[in-house]
C-alpha cells in the first residue's frame, strides 16, 4: 500500500533527539525557545509561542484574544473538527459560513452574511495548503473590527502574493502533527505580531504562571518538549525542500490527470503558493467511494478528507446546528485525497496515475 502520508524522517532528526535525551533536559526548555523563534522568523511574525498541538494553539490563541461565552466567531464547516471545536473550548459560538466549490477555503463573500453585533473573529482555514483569499477577508474584518485567526495547520510555507500565510491575521496557529508538511511527532505553534497576545498565550500554555509558583491567571499544561523541539529544528530546515517535492508531485498528477473526465484537478491560482498538505481532486460522476474502494483495493492509499461537514456531525446537531450549507455538502461527497508526500517514488507516482486510470 502506498500511504497516504509518511514522515520525512532521517538520521539528523534521530541525532536531534538523542542529544536531547543524553543532556536529561527534556522539558520546555532552550530547544523550544529556539524552535518557536525560528518557526515564527520563517513564517514573517515577531513571536511564537510553541504548545502540545494544534489544536490547543487555537484554544489558547483564542483565550488570548478574548474569545469568551457569547461571543461569535464565523469559520468554515469544512475542516477538521478541531478548527470549530477550539471556539466551544473557550465558551464561543462557531458559526458556519460555506465555502468556494474550487478552493475548498471558506468564501469571503459568505462571511459578511454572517456576521452580527455578537461577533467578534473570523478563523479561516487554509485547507490543504491552499491559502485563502486574504486581501478580501482582511478587508472584511479591517471593516467590521473583527479579529482574524489563520488556522494554518495544513499550510506550512504556503504562501499569498508572495507572503507566507500564517503572518497576515492578528495571530495564526500550526500543527506539527506527524502527517503535516513538517513535523514534531505532536505540537503545535501559535504565532503573533503582538507582544501584548504573545505574552497572554505563554502564561496560559503554562499553567498562568510567569515565575514558578506564581500564577497570574487559570491556565493549562500545554507545554512542548525539547525533544519535539529538537525534531522541529531539524525539519524546519528540511521544509523548503519537502513542500518543492510536494508541489513536483503534484504537477505530475495535474499534468497526468487534468484529461480524465470524472475527475477534476485540484484549483490552482497564479497569486498563491499551493504546498499540497493534501493533493484532492473532485469525484464528478458521484462514485466517489467507489474510486475510494477501488483505489483501496490495488495499493493506493488515497482517502476522505472530510467525508461529513462539521455542522452536520452528531456533536454539533446536538447543540441544535440544523442549517443548510450546500456547496460543503456537496464537496463532501466528491473529495479524495492522493497520496502527495515527498517519499514518493517515480514508481509510485506512476502507480497511482495507471490505477486512476484503470478505476472505470
Amino acid at each position: 500500500m502506498i500511504p497516504i502520508s509518511k514522515p520525512f524522517i532521517g538520521e539528523e532528526e534521530i541525532q536531534a533527539v538523542k542529544e536531547v535525551l543524553e543532556s536529561g533536559m527534556l522539558v520546555q526548555g532552550e530547544k523550544v525557545e529556539k524552535f518557536e523563534n525560528e518557526f515564527a522568523k520563517y513564517i514573517g511574525c515577531k513571536y511564537g509561542i510553541a504548545i502540545s498541538s494544534g489544536t490547543t494553539a487555537l484554544q489558547v490563541g483564542l483565550k488570548a484574544l478574548g474569545i469568551s461565552k457569547g461571543d461569535e466567531v464565523i469559520t468554515t464547516p469544512f475542516s477538521f473538527i478541531a478548527t470549530a471545536n477550539s471556539i466551544l473550548y473557550v465558551g464561543g459560538k462557531p458559526v458556519f459560513a460555506d465555502i468556494n466549490p474550487e478552493t475548498f477555503n471558506i468564501d469571503p463573500e459568505k462571511i459578511e452574511e454572517k456576521i452580527t453585533n455578537k461577533t467578534k473573529a473570523v478563523l479561516i482555514v487554509h485547507l490543504f495548503g491552499n491559502p485563502c483569499e486574504m486581501d478580501e477577508i482582511m478587508k472584511i474584518c479591517k471593516e467590521h473590527d473583527l479579529f482574524l485567526i489563520e488556522d494554518a495547520c495544513q499550510a506550512h510555507g504556503a504562501e499569498y502574493k508572495g507572503k507566507k500565510v500564517g503572518s497576515f491575521g492578528d495571530l495564526s496557529c500550526f500543527s506539527f502533527y506527524a502527517t503535516k508538511n513538517m513535523t514534531t511527532g505532536e505540537g503545535g505553534t501559535i504565532l503573533t505580531n503582538n507582544e501584548e497576545i504573545a505574552e497572554k498565550a505563554k502564561l496560559l500554555r503554562n499553567h498562568g504562571q510567569e515565575k514558578t509558583y506564581e500564577h497570574k491567571i487559570l491556565g493549562f499544561n500545554y507545554r512542548m518538549s525539547d525533544i519535539q523541539a529538537a525534531i522541529g529544528l531539524v525539519q524546519l530546515k528540511k521544509l523548503e525542500e519537502m513542500n518543492k517535492k510536494r508541489m513536483e508531485n503534484a504537477k505530475i498528477f495535474n499534468e497526468n490527470l487534468s484529461k480524465i473526465s470524472w475527475l477534476k484537478i485540484p484549483f490552482i491560482e497564479k497569486n498563491k503558493k499551493h504546498v499540497f498538505h493534501q493533493y484532492t481532486i473532485k469525484v464528478l460522476n458521484g462514485k466517489r467511494d467507489y474510486v475510494l474502494n477501488k483505489l483501496n483495493e490495488r495499493g493506493v492509499g488515497a482517502k476522505v478528507y472530510y467525508p461529513k461537514p462539521i455542522h452536520l456531525q452528531l456533536v454539533y446537531k446536538k447543540l441544535g446546528y440544523n442549517e443548510n450549507l450546500p456547496v460543503s455538502e456537496e464537496i463532501a461527497k466528491q473529495v479524495l485525497s492522493l497520496p502527495v508526500h515527498p517519499l514518493l517514488t517515480k514508481n509510485d507516482l506512476n502507480k497511482i496515475i495507471n490505477e486512476i486510470k484503470l478505476v472505470f
